[in-house]
């Protein structure tokens, strides 16, 4: 409930659930009280790679990101998407919106058995391990949502502080990865969830050369930030006898 004090207007969440977001909610939560009725649907509904590359079960990197562990996996999850997910849909649009979560949501699945089948000792286990969760689109919500809001203020409970939003979303962030840290999903290959951020951060930078092009122009940005402080920057063809200034 917004309310106002000393001019200032506060509001809790981002109001209303819009449709991409709200149907992402129902879809969880409908399948972790199936999975909780029936507890072998994980097996069968979680990200095995394994099973996606010896079995056929193609199904399973788009529906482990509907599947969570206990309660608390999935309350935070899908705090995440409620709280950063309606800005963007309605920034971008229902469609644009479903699009880029379920590419986000797909890429860590990617990377999930990508990092299965590297040839190293830590990748075997992630090979059989079941992996579930919406962590990998959940990241990318994150990302995308810093990257269009960096200096949002945003309230983080219980602290009374308004953080801006490129500080808060890593804040969430590293709370999110604490989840899947935790979760009962595998020991490895949750950390490959964080290919949702970098699938996100090359979706989101595509018309823009790609990363290599964003980080040029970051570099650039904060070059020219420096170059600000050593001089006073005027309007040419001022005349001034100050030895600082330049036209």
């Amino acid at each position: 409930m917004p309310y106002r004090s000393s001019g200032v207007s506060y509001a809790f969440g981002p109001g209303g659930m819009t449709p991409a977001v709200k149907a992402i909610l129902y879809a969880n939560i409908g399948v972790f009280l199936a999975v909780f009725v029936v507890r072998e649907l994980t097996l069968y509904l979680g990200l095995t790679p394994a099973r996606v590359f010896g079995s056929g079960w193609l199904w399973q990197p788009f529906t482990y990101m509907f599947v969570h562990a206990d309660p608390l996996h999935i309350l935070f999850n899908m705090l995440a998407v409620w709280m950063f997910g309606v800005e963007l849909e309605r920034a971008w649009g229902t469609r644009e919106f479903t699009k880029y979560y379920l590419v986000t949501g797909l890429g860590a699945a990617a990377a999930t058995m990508l990092v299965s089948v590297l040839p190293f000792g830590f990748a075997r286990p992630a090979y059989y391990a079941v992996t579930i969760g919406a962590s990998g689109a959940v990241y990318g919500l994150l990302l995308a949502f810093a990257m269009r809001y960096p200096d949002r203020p945003l309230m983080f409970f219980p602290i009374p502080i308004p953080v801006p939003a490129k500080y808060f979303v890593l804040i969430l962030g590293a709370m999110a990865l604490l989840m899947s840290l935790s979760a009962a999903s595998s020991g490895v290959a949750h950390l490959a969830h964080l290919g949702g951020l970098l699938v996100g951060y090359v979706y989101l930078t595509r018309g823009r050369g790609g990363p290599m092009a964003e980080l040029k122009y970051r570099w650039l940005k904060w070059r020219m930030a420096r170059m600000r402080r050593r001089f006073d920057v005027v309007d040419g063809g001022r005349p001034s006898n100050d030895p600082r200034r330049f036209h």
